[in-house]
């Protein structure tokens, strides 16, 4: 008897481990967004710069786009991302398979030094689908990955620091990773860095990342961007 209960006990177990995770689901109410980080060799900077601008013009004429802004990493400057926002799940799809987007993918192969890691997600807090911000602007985009214990009470604390982060920025949004349900994308917009560094030292801020850092199961990643147009 003891060497059944023990065999099954290891077999829910192997089934338990077996269950992929379930995928965070998009309510209908709210937009399909997608964070995309691309890194190309350095001597490749300009040219995909071009073909991101390229890129993000076509998709602006496309059925269901709500938001297609192309960024530059302050920092390094062949490090891209992509930010999108388009009305729901099947209007990205048609995306995907849009003639510009697949001459976009096959021109950039080539310059790429790392994978296109495009990562569609639910958006949890969402401020304005408003335009790109003003010439100067601070892009801010911010990965936050929590170990699955913390995920529930990682999306309460997130949502009031985007909700905070909204009275003085021009954009604040908090998104989750489809497939990965403790991976979030924080996504900010600044006028200058005054009003950037006046948000990171607020108290509210600080007591967020207070609290957060037993619970990260990565580096706090966040990346300062410029826009591309």
């Amino acid at each position: 008897m003891k060497i059944l209960g023990r065999t099954l006990i290891a077999a829910a177990l192997i089934a338990a481990i077996s269950v992929p995770p379930a995928r965070a689901q998009a309510p209908a109410n709210l937009p399909a967004v997608v964070v995309t980080y691309i890194e190309v060799a350095p001597s490749a900077e300009a040219e995909a710069a071009s073909l991101l601008k390229t890129v993000a013009a076509a998709s602006r004429k496309e059925a269901g786009n709500l938001r297609f802004e192309v960024l530059q990493q302050i920092e390094r400057p062949n490090h891209f991302a992509i930010l999108e926002a388009w009305t729901d799940g099947k209007a990205f799809e048609s995306h995907g398979a849009a003639a510009a987007t697949k001459t976009f993918r096959d021109k950039l192969t080539p310059l790429r030094t790392g994978p296109y890691d495009e990562r569609p997600c639910v958006a949890l807090s969402l401020g304005a689908i408003q335009a790109a911000g003003a010439r100067g602007a601070i892009y801010v985009v911010t990965h936050v990955d929590v170990t699955g214990n913390f995920k529930d009470e990682t999306i309460v604390a997130l949502a009031k620091l985007a909700e905070n982060g909204r009275k003085s920025a021009e954009r604040f949004e908090v998104w989750q990773q489809g497939n990965r349900a403790n991976h979030f994308t924080v996504n900010e917009i600044w006028k200058t860095e005054a009003a950037l560094d006046a948000h990171l030292t607020a108290a509210a801020t600080r007591a967020f990342r207070e609290a957060l850092g037993p619970k990260n199961g990565a580096l706090y990643d966040d990346r300062r961007y410029k826009s591309l147009e």
